[in-house]
């Protein structure tokens, strides 16, 4: 049962990264909310991985899971930041 919740949990992660939107075409506020958005999806995922960790079952799928997370989901805000900084020097 966990490790199918974790397994899900990667999946959500993997879909935003395939289904990245073109940030660089939006307006300020656009962004700014799809940061807000981002930036929330990552407290949640993390609680999740928290809470597996707790759980201790599938451990190394946890670990995936927050390595992704970190990964994937920094490297998406971090992308958002860059453009959205340009966006209010414009």
């Amino acid at each position: 049962m966990e490790s199918d919740e974790i397994q899900k949990l990667i999946d959500e992660i993997s879909f935003r990264k395939s289904n990245s939107k073109n940030y660089e075409k939006m307006k300020a506020e656009n962004i700014s909310k799809e940061l807000r958005d981002i930036m929330k999806f990552e407290q949640d995922a993390f609680k999740k991985i928290e809470r597996f960790e707790k759980i201790q079952k599938s451990i190394d799928l946890v670990q995936y899971a927050s390595m992704i997370c970190k990964n994937t989901i920094g490297r998406e805000i971090a992308r958002l930041q860059e453009i959205y900084l340009k966006k209010i020097d414009e």
